[in-house]
C-alpha cells in the first residue's frame, strides 16, 4: 500500500473527535463558528492521529495536493445536472476537499479546453459528463496522475472509473408500458443518437417496439434535440402529421419539457382537449411535471446519488488504495412512475 494510501483521514479525525467530518475541516480552516472545546478536541485527534491536512502542505508544486476535484457537466441550465454536482459537492467535503465546475454545453472542443483549465489548477481528480467520444484530453489527464471518473456517459476505448443508469432498461419499460395500454403510434424525442446515453435509450425503445412485432416509423423519430425549443420545434412536427402519435417517449427531461410547452400552447386555443394529444413518458423525472395536461409517467432515478457515487470512485482513487486497480463500472437502476 502507498504511502499516501495509509495517512489517515479526515473521517477517521471525525470519529476519533466525536464530530462530523465538516466540522474537522472547518477547525483546520481557522475554525468558524466552531466551539474553544470543540476545536481541541478536533486538533488533539489530528496529533493523535498524525493527520496532515493536503492544504497545509500545500503550495501548489507539483507533487502537492490541491484539494479540488473538476466537475464537467454538459447543461449547466438542467436541474439535473446541478443536483448531480450538489451530490459529488456533498461527498468530495467529506474529505475537506472542494469542487471546481464547468459547463461544455455538449461541445466536446470545450470540455477539452475545460479539462485542460482543471489540470492547470492543479485538480486531485477530475468526473466527466463526456460531451463526445474523443478521449485524448482524458488520456492526457490519467497520464499526469490525475484519475478521471466518467458519469453518466462512458467513452470507448478510455480505461476510466465509470458510473451510468440502466439507460436501455429504463426506455424498454417506459415505452413497454406505453405499448400496455395500446399504443402503437409511439413518438420517440431524444438527444444525438451518437451520444452515450441516447443510443441507449433509443435501442430500448426500439426494443420494445420489436418484441411487440412492431418496427420503427422514422417519421415519429425525431432526435438531435439538445435545448427544449428545439424539442417543442419537433413536437410541433410530430402532432402536425397526417397521423401523429398517441403516445411520446422522451429520451430526457429537456425534451418532455418541450413536448409539453407545444401540447399547452396547442390546448391554449380551445379546439381541441387533452384526450387529443399524445401521452408522454419522460427519462427522467423534472419540477411541476405533475401538471402536465396529458398523462405522464417518468422513468425516475435519483442523479444526487449518481454524483455521490462518481464521487466515491473518484475518492477510492485519492485515498483508498485503489491507483491499481482495473477500471470500475457501475450502473444504478431506474424505476418507472405515473406522475398523472
Amino acid at each position: 500500500m502507498s504511502e499516501r494510501a495509509r495517512r489517515p483521514t479526515v473521517k477517521e479525525v471525525a470519529v476519533r473527535a466525536g464530530v462530523s467530518p465538516m466540522t474537522v475541516s472547518r477547525t483546520l480552516s481557522g475554525g468558524l463558528n466552531v466551539k474553544p472545546d470543540v476545536q481541541q478536541r478536533v486538533m488533539e485527534a489530528v496529533a493523535e492521529l498524525g493527520y496532515h491536512r493536503n492544504e497545509n502542505a500545500r503550495s501548489i508544486r507539483p507533487g502537492h495536493s490541491s484539494g479540488l476535484i473538476g466537475v464537467a457537466i454538459t447543461n449547466i441550465a438542467n436541474p439535473y445536472y446541478s443536483t448531480f454536482a450538489l451530490g459529488v459537492e456533498e461527498e468530495a467535503a467529506l474529505t475537506g476537499r472542494r469542487i471546481l465546475l464547468g459547463n461544455t454545453s455538449e461541445d466536446a472542443a470545450r470540455e477539452a479546453d475545460l479539462v485542460g483549465d482543471f489540470l492547470g489548477r492543479r485538480v486531485d481528480g477530475l468526473i466527466v459528463v463526456p460531451a463526445g467520444t474523443t478521449s485524448a484530453h482524458l488520456a492526457h489527464s490519467q497520464n499526469q496522475g490525475v484519475p478521471v471518473v466518467l458519469a453518466s456517459r462512458r467513452i470507448d476505448g478510455l480505461a476510466a472509473d465509470s458510473v451510468v443508469l440502466a439507460d436501455d432498461d429504463g426506455a424498454h419499460r417506459g415505452t413497454s408500458s406505453l405499448l400496455d395500454r395500446g399504443h402503437t403510434r409511439i413518438g420517440y424525442l431524444g438527444n444525438a443518437l451518437s451520444i452515450f446515453t441516447g443510443g441507449r435509450r433509443y435501442a430500448g425503445f426500439v426494443r420494445a417496439l420489436e418484441e411487440r412485432g412492431l418496427t420503427v416509423d422514422p417519421q415519429l423519430v425525431a432526435t438531435n434535440q439538445q435545448t427544449v425549443d428545439q424539442a417543442r420545434e419537433a413536437t410541433r412536427t410530430l402532432l402536425d402529421a397526417e397521423h401523429p402519435p398517441t403516445a411520446i417517449f422522451c429520451a430526457n427531461n429537456r425534451n418532455a419539457i418541450g413536448a409539453l410547452k407545444e401540447i399547452s400552447a396547442q390546448l391554449g386555443d380551445g379546439t381541441r382537449a387533452p384526450a387529443d394529444f399524445p401521452e408522454i413518458v419522460s427519462f427522467d423525472d423534472f419540477e411541476l411535471a405533475e401538471l402536465s395536461p396529458v398523462p405522464i409517467s417518468v422513468i425516475d432515478h435519483d442523479p444526487r446519488e449518481l454524483g455521490r457515487t462518481a464521487a466515491r470512485l473518484l475518492l477510492d482513487r485519492l485515498d483508498g488504495g485503489e491507483r491499481e486497480t482495473p477500471p470500475r463500472a457501475i450502473e444504478l437502476p431506474v424505476s418507472l412512475r405515473g406522475v398523472r
